[in-house]
């Protein structure tokens, strides 16, 4: 006799390959996330990484490709392969939010997922924020968090050309180890500025982080990646 197959109620969708280092890690820590003591406990999963897509600071910034068609694309995929919702472990695809989420599912913001776990370390009160260029210029942030009590404090044009965007680069490469010093040094200069907590703003910069001795780090920082799993888990959860 063979056992019924269980009714699957939620399938999430996971929009990724920006970069693909970030989404395989946005795949391990949803896994390890979730409270489960077998297979059947897991969220059901279709990811759809493609790193085809077009760079998206320069598409915002450097008039670069649009990847609003690439991301459509995924959105489209995930929605044919049977997605409920979707998570995007990529900040700065954000900015294209209203296009994606206009495609008719839902999709879980990766800053408000942010603001929650925020709240846990600073419920209000001065932040700083590290992201790609465009992510900050596009106040994708800024405006969200600030509308919610948080000052928020970036790094200068000088910290984001020497340090956070090369470092950023360096993740991509696959270069992780690299990325540490010059990150920590931002989390440092940050806190140094009065921030309480610092939100790693795009999904390479964790891994960065976590590369080097981020326990020593002056102030609490928040996992985009970790932030994003536990929405999308309380999302198939709720």
């Amino acid at each position: 006799m063979t056992d019924k197959i269980p009714t699957i109620d939620k399938v999430l969708g996971v929009l990724g390959g920006m970069g693909p280092l970030a989404s395989a890690q946005f795949m391990l820590r949803l896994t390890l996330l979730t409270p489960a003591a077998r297979d059947q406990d897991h969220i059901p999963t279709v990811l759809w990484s493609d790193p085809r897509v077009p760079d998206r600071t320069r598409g915002k910034l450097a008039g670069g490709e649009n990847p609003e068609p690439w991301l459509l694309r995924g959105i489209r995929g995930l929605k044919a392969a049977g997605a409920h919702a979707i998570a995007i472990p990529c900040n700065t695809a954000h900015g294209w939010y209203d296009a994606m989420a206009a495609e008719g599912l839902p999709i879980l913001h990766i800053v408000d997922a942010a603001a929650a776990e925020l709240r846990k370390v600073a419920a209000k009160g001065t932040i700083g924020l590290m992201g790609t260029a465009a992510t900050l210029r596009m106040r994708l942030y800024q405006d969200r968090l600030e509308s919610q009590g948080w000052t928020c404090l970036t790094p200068s044009d000088d910290e984001m050309a020497t340090r956070v965007t090369p470092a950023i680069g360096l993740v991509k490469a696959n270069k992780v180890a690299e990325a540490y010093a010059p990150l920590a040094e931002i989390v440092t200069s940050l806190a140094a500025r009065g921030a309480q907590a610092v939100v790693l703003g795009c999904t390479e910069i964790p891994l960065g982080i976590l590369a080097g001795p981020h326990e020593t780090l002056p102030v609490p920082t928040i996992d985009t990646i970790d932030a994003l799993a536990l929405a999308a888990i309380a999302w198939a959860r709720g």
